[in-house]
Formats: C-alpha cells, structure tokens, sequence
C-alpha cells in the first residue's frame, strides 16, 4: 500500500519542489556509476551521508545537510520524490517559495537529529530526502487532514486504487515510523524509522504557527480540513497527470 496522487492541484507553480525533486535526481545520476564499485561508494557515502558518530564528537556537521540529498538506490529516490510530489506542491502554496525551503530543510535537520539521538554512536551512514519528505508530511497533516490521497494497494498481480483522507493515510504511515523504531534495532542498519518520525513530528510543530495564524480550527472548519482550491476530479482506476494552475 502507497499513495500515488492527491486531488488537491496547488493555485501556484512549486517551484521549490519541482527544484528539489531535480537536485535530488541530478545528485544521485551524478554518483549512479559508483554502485558499479562497492569500494569508491562507500568512500563517497563515508564523506557526504552522516554518520550519527562523527557527529555526536562534533565531525562533519556539514553532513546533516548533504545526506539529504543522496540516496541508496533508484528505488530509494522515486519513491522519495513521489511522495515529496504528492504532498510538497500544497504547502508551498501556503507558505510560500522562500519559507518552504527553510521548513524542508529544518525538517530535515530535524530528521537527522531524531536518528542521532536514537543510536548516537552509530557508525552507518544515513541517506535520503526522506526525513525532509516526512516533515512535508507532518505539516500536511495539520493543515488539511481530510484532503483526498489515493493508495494503491497490490496484492500479487491484482491491484485497486481507493482513495482514503490524509488523516487516515498520514497516521498510518507514522504509527508503522513509531513501531518498526521501536521494534528494530537502528544499529544493525536498515530504514532510519526515527528519522522518519523526527522529521514528521519537527513539520508539524513547525507548521503549527502557519495554522494558527490561518485561525487553527477555524481554518479547518473553513477549508473543510482540504487545501482551499477545486479539488481534481478522476475516473476510477486511473493516474492522470494533475494540471498546475498559474
């Protein structure tokens, strides 16, 4: 089960997001042949992911930063960037060009952290957009819980498309962050389930000023938990490509 789409077409062009979605494709082509040499990745990943150790005794801070925009695999980046497509263009629309990045990247930051402070003497190095992308999340969340977000769910060669509130779908997601955290071992590697969930929570606190300054439940009772546009419409079982208005 994963999103593929929202109904809830965003007024203004992202350019943010459409920007980060390509630095993080143009990043990772750029690096694409080192999976061909297991020994020069890991010496590009020992010097741009962040290792929580290096950290913890004050080494590579810059890392924090740059681990954002690497990944581990093609897999590991499209599902990334299909999640930061369905969910980045609306709160950018809210906030803004220039304050969504600042929130993109302290959501990250905030990711990172979370990692940190779970296994702080871990020598594994960390990649992906993915903490960033959950703080997106986690400010979706909070300013329109009830915006429609269409899952597929796939069950061997048969697959069904539903479309379920954001709530359901969000909390979903961050309630599996919280037990596969709890239930796996961060030391062993893996997905980095707390940076998932710091980054999640670090968005929607970080949004909670952009809520209340649009009236907090006011707004909700306004916009009907929705983003406050005509949302798309869509014939059943299809994918079609969402229009940007100008």
């Amino acid at each position: 089960m994963f999103p593929i789409r929202d109904h809830n077409p965003s007024e203004r062009t992202p350019y943010v997001t459409y920007v980060l979605i390509a630095l993080n494709v143009v990043i990772f082509l750029s690096y694409w042949p080192l999976f061909n040499d297991e020994a020069r990745l890991a010496m590009f990943f020992d010097q741009w992911a962040m290792r929580p150790i290096e950290i913890t005794h004050g080494a590579e801070p810059y890392t924090i930063i740059t681990s954002m925009f690497l990944h581990g695999g093609f897999m590991h980046l499209a599902g990334n960037m299909l999640f930061l497509w369905i969910f980045g263009d609306n709160l950018e629309d809210q906030m803004g060009h220039g304050p969504y990045l600042a929130f993109y990247l302290a959501s990250g930051i905030g990711a990172a952290l979370g990692q940190l402070l779970a296994d702080p003497n871990s020598v594994i190095p960390m990649v992906g957009a993915s903490g960033a992308i959950a703080g997106v999340m986690g400010g979706y969340l909070l300013l329109f819980p009830k915006a429609k977000v269409d899952i597929i769910i796939i069950i061997i060669v048969f697959f069904k498309i539903f479309s379920i509130p954001a709530w359901v779908m969000l909390g979903l997601w961050f309630a599996m962050q919280l037990f596969n955290g709890v239930a796996s071992d961060p030391s062993t590697g893996g997905v980095a389930y707390w940076a998932h969930a710091g980054g999640f929570l670090v968005g929607a606190a970080l949004c909670i000023p952009l809520w209340l300054k649009r009236g907090g439940t006011a707004f909700w009772d306004q916009t009907h938990g929705v983003p406050p546009h005509p949302e798309a419409q869509y014939e059943p079982s299809t994918i079609p490509v969402i229009p940007r208005r100008k």
